[in-house]
């Protein structure tokens, strides 16, 4: 049976990863080197880390198949659509990476997350270009739900004019992160943002949900 063309959408998407030099494979770039820094200042033992609206899994699967803490990782990573969750699935077992959990589920959903939270690392990449400002704000203001004090945070948005990406690190100041960088590129409209959680943990609820799809995505490579 042939999928739905707005299905379909997102995996057509996920090509431009593979364009040399296009804007998702930049930014691919940009967010693999803010995980490895990540994962180099984690402490001895377990890493727990998170992916909303993973896709293929490329950003952290990328990271971490060389990386010395490969198999401290405890990962999930949730994904909607199913043929790219099986992508990130074949990837990690292809990598060896016995610790990644590849998850078919809503990533809106906190149950989503129910004993991989609280993470030191949460990765909410191609995800505040596709929601509403409300929506950006809500979702930011609940990560404390699911990080772990000290957590790394790594969120990605586009700056097409008017550019939210100001507004979006002044709310993940005033939710008690600091701001460890915010990454752009001459001649592309990335926005890669890393933040550490120094203000207080939240109580990890499963009803909670943060945020509603309002687009297709088409844009969201910028």
């Amino acid at each position: 049976m042939n999928r739905p063309a707005s299905e379909r959408h997102w995996v057509d998407w996920h090509r431009r990863y593979d364009v040399t030099g296009s804007s998702l494979s930049r930014r691919l770039a940009i967010v693999q080197r803010r995980i490895r820094q990540a994962l180099d200042d984690q402490p001895p033992g377990q890493i727990r880390v998170l992916s909303m609206c993973a896709g293929q899994g490329r950003d952290i699967l990328g990271a971490l198949v060389d990386h010395e803490r490969r198999d401290d990782v405890r990962a999930r990573l949730v994904e909607l659509d199913p043929d790219l969750a099986t992508d990130a699935e074949r990837a990690a077992r292809s990598a060896g990476l016995d610790g990644v959990r590849v998850v078919v589920g809503d990533a809106s959903d906190l149950g989503a997350y129910e004993g991989i939270a609280p993470a030191h690392i949460a990765l909410v990449c191609g995800v505040f270009g596709n929601v509403s400002d409300a929506d950006v704000r809500h979702t930011v203001e609940q990560l404390p739900r699911l990080c772990r004090p000290a957590a790394t945070v790594i969120w990605t948005r586009h700056r097409r004019s008017p550019d939210l990406t100001p507004t979006v690190r002044s709310w993940f100041a005033a939710t008690g992160f600091e701001e460890v960088g915010f990454d752009v590129e001459d001649g592309f409209l990335i926005g890669v943002g890393t933040h550490r959680l120094v203000g207080p943990t939240l109580p990890y609820r499963l009803d909670i949900r943060l945020f509603d799809f309002v687009g297709d995505g088409g844009g969201a490579h910028l």
